[in-house]
């Protein structure tokens, strides 16, 4: 063992600032309270902060970049500077033993076959990470660190208890880097899952690693694959010509939420729309039932509702406009529109349809053809998310032709723009531009008419010169000849009355719409799940897999570069590609497409019920036991596409009898991100001279320079140059990102401070919802909470540095103060841990160490008690103690604490005290006190010590719980002056 005064010096690859902390609340390190700062939000990821306290406890070094590029300064080497650090316990020896134990015991080991049904159970699931090359940072633990806790509270409560981890591991990073290298993709996809699970182990997780899985796997894909198999007979997979967001460079197809401003979020490469075949799972099928049971969730409503908008679900009407030739004659041609507001239809003042309506080419006239054609291209090369965007400029060009709106039998002008998505309802509007905003702003720009047709109960809304887009009174929309007048119906009124109207007159029907599009289901990529069909050379026709001949496996490559033609990878595994159909013999074309990564992630909850069924997706009686995850805790990126699509095929898994249960995931959880240590910016002006911040209106950027910490200063409630202390900084904390270099890996911190030291830290960093800032300074408090919590049981080192055998606890019964402190803690800890509130349930356990310290004794049961709390926060801490007070077995199964009632009322009272029958005070006092050790207590006190100094006691009256009552002898009491 290395003695304990030994120096310890950690290099830590990021910045190390002084802690400062942002959170909307208060919470506690030893004999220090952090107070809330104030924050305003500049963008997504940047957060400016207006800090009110700091405090700098350690001294760094550092070398960082003296410009900054787009406003981020890149810390070159950053580590400690010759400052001591010393371990608070021997956690270096504690944790790798107790880890081994662990493993060789399979402790967390959660039985298959042999699992008692009769108890409860719990699944609680951490959205499972892609291994990516660049291993774990600290934000990474903050939600498996929650869901350990969780798993290892009710194993102590008697649950069986599923928490398994495995790997999300097909994927595009995986592809690109293969194509950089030459490296095959499994290669490096098993080299990184190998350091994920290392950094995970080494963190103390309790998982089930005897159920780890990988998507990459041949048993496991082989239940993807089945699953798109049923679907395929259901009618829920097919094919379609749809517009893709296609990317050259790349050679795939990208999800709107892969590309950014036009280009490839991986790489910045153009991306352009085009029509592809493609497979669709038909998951508009599922709209209705997708929204009626998220009531029925425990989710967070910001969530469910993100859910709601983008299923979309609206009741409004499908209307027909005739197109009209040069004469103003009708036309064959009908444009189908679909409003929620057909009440405004006498409003409508021009027509828009999409750059990709069918009907398009027809519709466009000579002379606006070209620039039609030119406004096409434009509009393909935009994501549907840079279209719908509701602040940009809109854009659109004249197609040269009429519609009649059927009305008024006005002739009103058709626009193309891409303001309009094809994918949405029927891929054209009637536009109102009164009563819309994004009509109101196009018909400004190109001298559209504005008709209002709806008037406010609010009159000055109309004046105001803004688009009313609310309900009302319609006025303007009456038309004899048609049989219409809707003037004075309230909107509500008038909408039945258009839609009977244009049913009658066959020009309109009612309608339901959604925003949700089916899910486009192929990638033009070689590291996915194939997809288990081919197609007859002859006919073309498209033949499945027959399910015994699942799992489809991946063919090798060794090239997996983009063909350049749209056709995939997998195209070049030529023999592969070549098969024959099974039933007929007759030669057939394997799929080359492969399955989105989302695929495989849509069903693993599933497979970590029964991982090793080859017969089966999963057992019937297990995924009954085990059904559904009571919590499953992620990140807010995935609050609607794996969700939504993961319930479609649960859903659809439902209906066809694998599984018991309509919904997945009973309870979701979002824990907030960890953003980079504090950065602090200079602003310099056109001249190059240093300005203080609050004197700059629109932040440049590239004006911005990073000052390095030792140059700055607190002032008030702001930070300023020490030398120039009119120069006020702007104080910036950013998401932690490699390109920023503010990524702190926690090998690192439990290198310097041990697992325990960083479960417990980023546990108390404030509510696990919020997002936090880290503060290398601040896990410095918890590591020394710990080392009190050792020092308290096992006791101070010896004269070598080490420390005795077993613990420094007695075996005598416990105080009555002694209980009510622990029972207390009891309370709080698990009222907390309950509500996901850990960082509370860890001051709980904070403030009974310091009561525990001011002890002469302590008692093994409260200690044993203490140690089971801590247990789920700081696990190998608490083995240790646990084997050293005595236990042979892991305490991963002893019975979680009860806080018994009768310890947990205020047992003190206010007791006032009378002298010679006159109140002179109040005592606190035991509510089962004693005449004696009430007076006692009243003697000492300051305030009625001074009417009993030197005075004899007559008679003393004390009724329980009410009064004390004090008779002075009257020879003693001076009652004034002859």
């Amino acid at each position: 063992m290395q003695p304990q005064s030994q120096l310890m010096y950690a290099h830590i690859h990021f910045h190390l600032l002084p802690p400062l902390t942002i959170h909307s609340h208060a919470f506690y390190l030893p004999a220090k309270r952090l107070r809330s700062g104030n924050f305003t939000t500049t963008t997504t990821k940047d957060v400016i902060f207006g800090l009110r306290w700091y405090n700098r406890s350690l001294s760094y070094g550092c070398s960082i970049s003296n410009s900054v590029k787009g406003g981020v300064n890149e810390v070159q080497q950053l580590k400690l500077n010759q400052q001591e650090v010393k371990r608070a316990y021997p956690f270096h020896e504690i944790e790798p033993k107790w880890r081994r134990f662990w493993e060789e015991n399979h402790t967390f080991r959660t039985p298959d076959d042999d699992i008692d049904t009769s108890k409860p159970k719990y699944y609680v699931l951490d959205m499972f990470p892609y291994p990516s090359g660049a291993g774990l940072h600290v934000g990474h633990p903050l939600g498996y660190t929650a869901t350990d806790i969780l798993a290892r509270y009710k194993r102590a409560q008697g649950y069986n208890v599923l928490h398994p981890m495995g790997w999300d591991a097909f994927g595009l990073p995986a592809e690109q880097y293969a194509i950089e290298t030459g490296t095959h993709p499994k290669i490096t996809t098993v080299q990184n899952i190998n350091r994920f699970r290392a950094q995970l182990k080494s963190l103390g997780f309790s998982y089930d690693w005897d159920r780890e899985i990988s998507t990459i796997e041949p048993e496991y894909y082989k239940w993807t694959q089945w699953i798109f198999l049923q679907l395929l007979k259901r009618g829920l997979a097919y094919q379609a010509e749809v517009p893709v967001n296609w990317c050259p460079a790349l050679g795939t197809v990208l999800a709107n939420e892969e590309v950014v401003d036009g280009v490839s979020e991986r790489g910045g490469h153009p991306v352009i729309r085009k029509p592809m075949r493609q497979w669709m799972l038909k998951i508009t099928a599922y709209a209705d039932r997708l929204l009626d049971d998220l009531d029925d969730l425990d989710w967070p409503e910001s969530v469910k509702e993100m859910q709601r908008n983008w299923i979309g679900r609206s009741e409004g009407a499908e209307m027909q406009f005739c197109v009209l030739d040069t004469d103003e004659k009708e036309r064959d041609i009908k444009i189908v529109v679909y409003t929620t507001r057909p009440d405004t239809i006498f409003g409508a003042t021009y027509l828009v349809v999409a750059p990709e309506h069918p009907l398009l080419s027809s519709l466009v006239s000579t002379a606006q053809s070209k620039h039609v054609e030119e406004y096409i291209d434009l509009a393909s090369r935009k994501s549907d998310l840079e279209r719908t965007e509701l602040q940009k400029e809109k854009t659109g060009v004249f197609t040269g032709c009429y519609a009649k709106n059927p009305a008024n039998g006005e002739a009103i002008p058709i626009w193309v723009a891409d303001y309009v998505m094809g994918s949405y309802g029927t891929g054209a509007i009637m536009a109102v531009p009164a009563h819309d905003s994004r009509d109101f702003e196009f018909a400004l720009m190109y001298g559209v008419p504005v008709r209002w047709v709806v008037m406010p109960d609010d009159r000055s809304i109309f004046e105001s010169g803004k688009a009313f887009s609310g309900e009302g009174t319609i006025v303007n929309s009456s038309n004899t000849e048609v049989g219409l007048d809707i003037n004075g119906l309230s909107s509500k009124e008038a909408i039945s009355k258009i839609i009977e109207w244009a049913e009658n007159i066959g020009s309109g029907k009612r309608k339901v719409n959604y925003k949700l599009r089916d899910w486009l289901f192929a990638r033009q990529r070689y590291w996915g799940e194939p997809i288990p069909v081919s197609f007859l050379n002859d006919t073309g026709e498209t033949v499945p897999l027959h399910e015994t001949e699942l799992p489809l496996m991946l063919p090798e490559l060794d090239e997996f570069t983009p063909t350049g033609t749209g056709e995939p990878p997998l195209s070049k595994a030529v023999e592969w590609v070549k098969t024959t159909d099974g039933l007929s013999g007759r030669p057939a074309t394997r799929e080359t497409n492969t399955m989105p990564q989302w695929a495989g992630s849509c069903w693993y909850y599933l497979r970590f019920m029964d991982p090793n069924n080859s017969e089966e997706l999963v057992d019937k009686k297990k995924e009954r036991y085990w059904s559904p995850v009571d919590v499953y805790i992620g990140g807010a990126e995935h609050a609607v596409l794996h969700l939504l699509y993961a319930r479609f095929w649960h859903k659809v898994l439902f209906d066809i009898g694998v599984v018991s249960t309509k919904e997945p995931f009973q309870c979701v959880i979002n824990q907030g991100i960890i953003l980079g240590e504090v950065q602090y910016m200079a602003c310099r002006d056109q001249d190059g001279n240093l300005i203080s911040a609050d004197s700059v209106d629109m932040l440049n950027e590239n004006n911005l320079e990073s000052i390095p910490e030792e140059k700055v200063t607190k002032s008030g409630d702001s930070f300023v140059l020490k030398d120039n202390p009119d120069i006020r900084l702007i104080a910036r904390a950013h998401k932690m990102s490699k390109s920023r270099g503010n990524v702190v890996n926690p090998d690192d911190v439990v290198s310097a401070y041990g697992a325990d030291s960083l479960r417990l830290y980023e546990m108390f960093m404030g509510p696990l919802r919020d997002s936090k800032q880290w503060s290398t300074s601040g896990i410095e408090g918890v590591h020394r909470f710990l080392g009190r919590t050792w020092r308290l049981i096992v006791g101070s080192p010896l004269a070598d540095s080490t420390f005795k055998d077993g613990t420094s606890s007695v075996d005598e019964e416990p105080t009555l103060e002694q209980l009510r402190t622990l029972h207390k803690c009891i309370a709080k800890v698990t009222e907390e841990i309950e509500g996901t509130r850990f960082n509370t349930g860890i001051s709980a356990m904070m403030e009974f160490l310091n009561a525990a310290y001011k002890w002469d004794k302590h008692p093994k049961s409260v200690i044993e008690a203490f140690v089971l709390l801590l247990s789920p926060y700081a696990p190998h801490l608490a083995e240790e103690l646990w084997s050293r007070l005595g236990h042979t077995k892991s305490l991963a199964y002893e019975p979680f604490p009860k806080a018994n009632p009768a310890y947990l009322k205020d047992s003190t009272i206010t007791l006032p005290v009378q002298i010679n029958g006159k109140t002179r005070g109040t005592i606190q006092v035991e509510e089962t006190c004693t005449e004696e050790d009430a007076f006692t207590v009243a003697s000492r006190d300051e305030k009625l010590s001074k009417y009993l100094a030197g005075k004899s006691i007559k008679k003393k009256i004390y009724v329980p719980g009410k009064i004390l009552n004090l008779v002075l002898d009257r020879q003693n009491v001076k009652v004034g002056t002859k």
